[in-house]
C-alpha cells in the first residue's frame, strides 16, 4: 500500500473515532438496574468497535514510514488500547463475569467472530528485541558456565582409545545391519523368482506390457480428474476457497508485513528526525533565544512597574510550582495576577483555620453519615453508569491534533521525510520553556535588588503548605538486599533455577473456537460457560495489553496477579509462556517445589521474595509464575508435604503483591488444579483475578484435532473425520488430544500416510488409554469458581431475577 492508501485508511479511522467519542458521553449518566440489558449492550457494541479500531492503528503505526505521524500514532494506540481496557473493566462489572457473550452484538453489527480477536501491537516484540537480546545473553553465558561445572562432575573422562573402541563398535554394527537389509532383498526377489518359475510363470509380449502400462496410467490420470472436478464442485457450492483467493491471501500476507526492508527504512526517516530535532533546537535556541529573553524581561519588568504604580510595592514573584512568569504571559493584567497570588496565600490560612472547625463537625456527622451511608449504597447499587475514563483526554487530544495538523494536509513528502514547519513549532514551544526558567532565575534577582533600592525591604517568599509525602502509620519494609548490585542478583537468581529461560511460544498457538450461542444459553436460562477463544483473550487483555507498554500500564485499571484454575492438560503453563513472548518479559518460577530447600528460615523466604520481586522491577516487564498456586494457601498441610512448609511464603508473597502499583510491570501467575484446598479468602487477597478453563466444547474440539493434526505434517482430508473425533473426545483436554495423535503419528505412520491415509478409528484406541477429566471434577471446580467473591456476585444476581420473574408471574396469575 501507498502513503495515500495509509493516509485514507488514517481518516477513516478518525472518522469512526469521532462517532466513537460521540457515543461515550451519554455512557456516563446513570441507568437504572432495570436496563441492565441495554447497558450492556451498548458497552459491548463500543468495546467492539474500539478493537476494530486498534486492529487499524496498530497496521498504520507499523506501517507509516513519516516520524511525526507515527508519534501521534502512537499516542493513539496506547490510548485506545487503554479504553479498551477500561471498557473490558465495564464489561466485567455489567456482566459480573470475566467472559461475555458477544454473538448478538456481532450479529447486529454484521461483524465476523474474528473482529473479537484482541490484536496484540506489534511494536511491543520490536522494541523489546535488544534488551531481551541482551539478557539472553547474560542468561546463557551464566547457564553455560553451569553446564560446564555439572558436566565436569556428571561424566567422567574416557581415554582416546576406548573411544575409539567405542565408536569402530558402533560403525561395524551400522555396516552389519546394512549388510543384512541388503541381503534379505537379494533373498526375496531370488525367492519370488524360484516362485516365478516353478509356477510356469506367464511373460508379457510387447503389445501386452504396453496394454498394461497404459491401463494403469490412464487410471491414474481418470483418479487425478476425478479429484479436480470434485475440488471444483466444492469450490461452486463455498465449501472451499477459490484457488484465486488462496492466491490473493498469499500475496497479501507477503506484501503487508513488508519485512526488513519497510523497517530499516522507518529507522533511517527517524534518524534523520532525531539530527533535525537537535538542529532545529540548537538553531532556535541561538537564532531567536536572546530575543525571546529580551521580550520576556521586557514583560516582567513592565509588570513590576504597574503593579507598583497600583499596590505602592513590588508583587511577590510567582513560585516555579505555580507556573513562574507563565502566570505573567497568561494574557493577565497586573491585578489579576496579584490577586491570584494573594487568593493562594489566603486560602493556605483559611484551610488551617477550617481543619480545626472540621475535627469538630466530623464528630457530629458520623452519625448522621452512617445513616446516609446506607441510603447512598442502595441508591448506587440501583443505578448503573460508566467510570470516568483516564484515556478519553488523550484519545480527544490525539484526535484534535490530527485535525488541526493533517486532516487538511494535501501535500504528500517525497520520501515520508518530516514536515520542518510543524518541528519548529514542537521545538519552539519547548525553547520557550526552557529560556522562561532561564529568566525566572534572573528576574528574581533583579526583584530582590528593586525592593532592597526602591522600598528598602527584604522579599520574603511565599509560603505554601508542605504535603505529606508519608502516610503515618506505614513504615518502609527492610530491603535485606540493598548492598548488592542487579548483576549479582540476577546471576543468583539463575544459580537457583529461580529466572528461568521461557520457552517461545506465541498466544495465537493456544488454539480454540469462540462460544456461537452464548446469548441463546442465557435465554434458555443455562449459564454459558467460557471457550479456550475467551480464555485467550482474557489473557490478551490481562496480561499482554497490560505488559507491553509502559504508558498503558500506568494508567489502566490495576491488575497485579491473576489465577488460572482448571484441570490438567488445559495449557495453564503454555499461556504463561506466551505472555513471555508476546511481550518479552523475564519468568521468574516462584512455585514451593523450585523453593525446596533454597532457603533456611523466616529471613530467608523474605529475602528470596524480595529479590524476586526487586529484579523483576528492575527488568520489567516480568512474570512472576507460581505453579501449584493452592499449596501456599493450604487449609491444613498434607503430611508428605510439611518438610517442604509450602506456607512459609504466604506473607511474604501477599505483601509484596499489594506493593506493586501503576508503572511497575509485573505481573504474578498463579495456576492450580485443586484451588479446593485453599483458604478461599487469603488466596482471592492475593490473585485479584480467577479465570476458570472448563474442558474444551465441540467446537473448540474440533479446531484442536484439525490444528494439531495439520501442525504434525498431515493433510487433513474427507476420509478422517473430525467431526466425529471431536464427538467422541468429549471430556477430554488439549493435552490429552496431542498425547492421541503423538502416539498414533509415529515416524513410520507418517511415511505410509500418501499409501493409507488417516481414519479416525486409529486415535480411539489411545484415547481409552488417557483418563478424561470427569463431570464430577469439573462441577467440583465450577462450584469453587462460583463461591468467588465475583462468581457470589453473578449467583446472587441470577438468584434476584429468578425471584423477580417468579414474583412476576404470580401478579399475572392474580390478574388472570
Amino acid at each position: 500500500m501507498s502513503e495515500r492508501a495509509y493516509q485514507r485508511l488514517w481518516d477513516s479511522s478518525h472518522a469512526t473515532l469521532q462517532e466513537l467519542l460521540d457515543r461515550e458521553q451519554p455512557l456516563l449518566e446513570p441507568v437504572p438496574k432495570r436496563d441492565r440489558q441495554s447497558f450492556q449492550y451498548r458497552i459491548s457494541s463500543l468495546y467492539l468497535c474500539y478493537l476494530g479500531l486498534l486492529r487499524r492503528f496498530d497496521t498504520l503505526y507499523d506501517q507509516m514510514v513519516q516520524p511525526q505521524k507515527r508519534r501521534l500514532l502512537r499516542r493513539l494506540l496506547d490510548s485506545v488500547a487503554g479504553r479498551v481496557l477500561e471498557l473490558k473493566e465495564e464489561l466485567v462489572r455489567a456482566d459480573l463475569c470475566e467472559t461475555h457473550c458477544l454473538d448478538h452484538v456481532l450479529q447486529d453489527l454484521k461483524l465476523t467472530t474474528t473482529e473479537l480477536e484482541v490484536p496484540i501491537p506489534r511494536y511491543f516484540r520490536l522494541e523489546q528485541s535488544s534488551v531481551l537480546r541482551e539478557q539472553r545473553l547474560m542468561l546463557a553465558q551464566i547457564l553455560s558456565r553451569m553446564g560446564s561445572v555439572s558436566l565436569e562432575q556428571d561424566f567422567p573422562t574416557m581415554h582416546r582409545t576406548e573411544a575409539i573402541i567405542l565408536l569402530q563398535t558402533a560403525e561395524r554394527a551400522r555396516q552389519g545391519r546394512l549388510r543384512a537389509a541388503i541381503m534379505r532383498e537379494i533373498r526375496r526377489e531370488e525367492e519370488w523368482d524360484q516362485k516365478m518359475r516353478e509356477d510356469g510363470g506367464h511373460t508379457f509380449n510387447q503389445d501386452q506390457a504396453a496394454i498394461t502400462i497404459q491401463k494403469v496410467w490412464r487410471s491414474y490420470l481418470q483418479r487425478k480428474r476425478t479429484q479436480q472436478d470434485r475440488r471444483t464442485e466444492m469450490e461452486f457450492i463455498g465449501m472451499l476457497p477459490s484457488l484465486r483467493q488462496v492466491e490473493s491471501l498469499g500475496n497479501m500476507s507477503q506484501a503487508s508485513p513488508r519485512g526488513n526492508a519497510g523497517r530499516l527504512r522507518q529507522m533511517e526517516k527517524e534518524e534523520e528526525f532525531q539530527v533535525a530535532l537537535g538542529k532545529t533546537q540548537d538553531s532556535l535556541r541561538d537564532l531567536e533565544g536572546p530575543f525571546l529573553k529580551e521580550q520576556m524581561k521586557e514583560q516582567i519588568r513592565q509588570w513590576f512597574i504597574e503593579c507598583h504604580a497600583l499596590t505602592g510595592r513590588f508583587p511577590d514573584y510567582p513560585d516555579e510550582s505555580l507556573g513562574g512568569s507563565y502566570l505573567i504571559f497568561a494574557d493577565k493584567t497586573p491585578e489579576q495576577v496579584k490577586m491570584e497570588l494573594e487568593m493562594q496565600v489566603e486560602e493556605s490560612k483559611k484551610k488551617n483555620q477550617e481543619k480545626n472547625k472540621e475535627k469538630e463537625q466530623e464528630k457530629k456527622e458520623k452519625k448522621k453519615k452512617r445513616k446516609e451511608k446506607k441510603t447512598t449504597i442502595e441508591e448506587e447499587d440501583a443505578m448503573l453508569k460508566v467510570l470516568p475514563s483516564k484515556f478519553i483526554p488523550m484519545i480527544n487530544a490525539g484526535h484534535e491534533e490530527y485535525k488541526n495538523l493533517w486532516k487538511n494536509y494535501d501535500s504528500v513528502h517525497p520520501g515520508q521525510s518530516f514536515d520542518p514547519e510543524t518541528l519548529r513549532v514542537e521545538k519552539r514551544k519547548e525553547v520557550e520553556q526552557e529560556l522562561r526558567k532561564q529568566v525566572d532565575e534572573l528576574m528574581r534577582q533583579e526583584l530582590k535588588n528593586l525592593r532592597l533600592a526602591v522600598d528598602r525591604e527584604v522579599g520574603r517568599p511565599l509560603k505554601f503548605p508542605k504535603k505529606l509525602e508519608k502516610k503515618a502509620g506505614k513504615k518502609k519494609e527492610k530491603d535485606l538486599t540493598s548492598n548488592r548490585s542487579m548483576d549479582s542478583l540476577f546471576e543468583e537468581l539463575v544459580t537457583l533455577n529461580l529466572l528461568k529461560k521461557s520457552e517461545t511460544v506465541a498466544l495465537k498457538d493456544y488454539v480454540g473456537d469462540c462460544l456461537y450461542l452464548g446469548s441463546t444459553l442465557s435465554l434458555a436460562k443455562k449459564l454459558p460457560m467460557p471457550s479456550l477463544f475467551d480464555i485467550r483473550q482474557n489473557m490478551a487483555l490481562y496480561g499482554v495489553l497490560r505488559l507491553g507498554s509502559p504508558d498503558i500500564h500506568s494508567m489502566a485499571p490495576l491488575i497485579r496477579s491473576i489465577l488460572l484454575v482448571g484441570p490438567s492438560g488445559m495449557g495453564k503453563k503454555m499461556l504463561v509462556k506466551a505472555v513471555c513472548t508476546e511481550t518479552g518479559a523475564n519468568l521468574f518460577d516462584l512455585s514451593p517445589g523450585n523453593l525446596q530447600g533454597k532457603y533456611t528460615g523466616k529471613t530467608g523466604v523474605q529475602k528470596i521474595v524480595q529479590m524476586v520481586f526487586k529484579v523483576a522491577r528492575l527488568l520489567q516487564p516480568s512474570v512472576i509464575w507460581i505453579g501449584n498456586a493452592e499449596k501456599n494457601f493450604y487449609k491444613t498441610v498434607p503430611k508428605e508435604e510439611q518438610e517442604m512448609d509450602p506456607k512459609q511464603i504466604k506473607n511474604d508473597l501477599m505483601k509484596a503483591v499489594r506493593l506493586l502499583s501503576p508503572g511497575d510491570r509485573v505481573l504474578l501467575i498463579g495456576t492450580t488444579e485443586r484451588p479446593q484446598l485453599a483458604e478461599m479468602k487469603a488466596l482471592c487477597q492475593t490473585y485479584e483475578r480467577v479465570i476458570f478453563m472448563p474442558r474444551p466444547d465441540y467446537a473448540s474440539r474440533y479446531v484442536l484435532w484439525k490444528r494439531m493434526l495439520e501442525a504434525q505434517g498431515v493433510q487433513v482430508t474427507q476420509s478422517l473425520d473430525i467431526s466425529a473425533l471431536a464427538k467422541v473426545s468429549e471430556g477430554y483436554t488439549a493435552g490429552h488430544i496431542l498425547k492421541a495423535i503423538q502416539s498414533v503419528l509415529t515416524e513410520q505412520r507418517l511415511l505410509r500416510l500418501a499409501k493409507r491415509p488417516l481414519v479416525a478409528s486409529e486415535f480411539l484406541g489411545h484415547l481409552a488409554k488417557l483418563e478424561p477429566v470427569y463431570k464430577e471434577e469439573e462441577e467440583s471446580l465450577k462450584d469453587w469458581y462460583f463461591s468467588t467473591p465475583l462468581g457470589k456476585k453473578m449467583m446472587k444476581f441470577i438468584e434476584d431475577q429468578e425471584a423477580q420473574e417468579a414474583k412476576l408471574a404470580k401478579e399475572k396469575k392474580k390478574k388472570k
